[in-house]
């Protein structure tokens, strides 16, 4: 019979051995196991179980079976992606569940599925009735992929013929209260522009647990005291606001004067700041 201190360093050994293999195998969230790859890993954890609280085992034999069972599951992993056939064998393949509009229950009852659970993985997408559904797709992973019908797709900028501008990702810069000099770098700002931000919102860097620098180049921060409120970016808003008040001083102009000429000038150039205001406005929105 083993005694605690051997049962410890079994399970310390084997959580080493058993970390270096998850590791070996990549990064995968449990959802994203495919059937094979799960059976492997209750497998694994199976062997290093045995081997840990058996007396009777070796510890070299379960070493053994978890280099094998690891072997067979990194090559299973390269043969997938090199072989679509061996993919689809090893992986299984997507589902349709509607087509058209149309539930195809013998597709349902195939991967043996009840309404009940086609409704409820419709539920996690958002979707609450089956008739708002264009297209859905089983996914090998058990997820539901759905394409709504056309009219009761969300409206997209790209629908209403507006551009939008390019997002940059937004870059971490303080972090529990420290600078993270590269994020700085990347965002294209100074440590002397950060210390300016966090003056006009009254912060100090000790107070800060997170900082961001956003697509737009604006400073927003999330402080250790939730209490404590902090003024958001105004320059956007300000900057509309300002083009918002030149076209209408523009409007007033043109009323109040006589001269032909220069009311003509007024209004073209009111013209001119409205356009430039519905342009510019979807950027300068908050």
């Amino acid at each position: 019979m083993l005694t605690g201190m051997e049962v410890v360093l079994r399970a310390f050994l084997f959580v080493i051995i058993l970390f270096i293999t998850a590791k070996l195998l990549g990064k995968k969230h449990i959802s994203q196991l495919s059937l094979f790859e799960y059976i492997a890993g209750i497998t694994l954890g199976d062997i290093a179980g045995e081997v840990i609280l058996s007396g009777e085992a070796k510890i070299s034999h379960g070493i053994l079976g978890i280099f094998v069972f690891g072997i067979v599951s990194y090559f299973a992993d390269v043969i997938s992606l090199k072989s679509k056939t061996l993919r689809n064998i090893i992986e299984g393949t997507g589902t349709v569940l509607v087509e058209n509009g149309k539930l195809l229950e013998e597709n349902l009852k195939k991967e043996k599925y009840t309404i009940d659970d086609f409704s409820s993985l419709l539920r996690q997408k958002d979707v609450f009735s089956l008739s708002e559904v264009e297209y859905a797709v089983l996914e090998p992973k058990g997820m539901l992929s759905v394409m709504l019908k056309k009219e009761n797709r969300p409206i997209t900028p790209k629908d209403m013929k507006m551009k939008m501008p390019n997002e940059k990702v937004p870059q971490t810069v303080i972090m529990d209260g420290n600078i993270l000099y590269d994020s700085l770098k990347k965002a294209g700002k100074t440590a002397a522009w950060l210390n300016e931000e966090l003056t006009k919102i009254g912060v100090i860097l000790d107070n800060v647990f997170l900082g961001q620098v956003n697509s737009y180049g604006e400073l927003t921060v999330d402080i250790f005291d939730d209490k404590l409120k902090i003024a958001s970016p105004q320059e956007r808003p300000l900057m509309l606001a300002t083009i918002k008040k030149i076209q209408a001083d523009l409007e007033i102009y043109a009323l109040q004067t006589d001269n032909k000429e220069a009311k003509a000038m007024y209004n073209k150039n009111a013209t001119k700041m409205l356009e430039v205001q519905n342009l510019v406005k979807i950027y300068l929105e908050n």
